[in-house]
């Protein structure tokens, strides 16, 4: 198993962060299995892309609330982690409480 569990929705609340709030947030590494996907469907042309993150973040966004880590942005560089045979990727984490 690639992630802890696929799931298809945000579970936490708004928090209303924009692309400025993110890049101030240093990334670190996170395990693939301990992220819990918010997107069920994926873009295998997007996926395959070399330059999928040219316009947006290099890092993942991924929310830490009440014990999990859910994946809100970035599924698509964390399978491409996965198979490349990594077990962890570089994400930006907000935690919520």
């Amino acid at each position: 198993m690639i992630f802890k569990r696929v799931g298809d929705e945000r579970p936490y609340p708004e928090h209303g962060y924009v692309q400025r709030q993110w890049a101030a947030i240093a990334p670190q590494q996170i395990r693939l299995d301990q992220l819990v996907t918010t997107k069920r469907i994926l873009d295998l042309e997007q996926l395959l892309e070399d330059d999928s993150t040219f316009y947006g973040d290099l890092f993942a966004h991924v929310i830490s609330w009440q014990g999990d880590y859910y994946l809100e942005d970035g599924l698509h560089r964390a399978l491409r982690a996965a198979l490349q045979q990594r077990q962890t990727m570089h994400a930006r984490v907000l935690e919520l409480k």
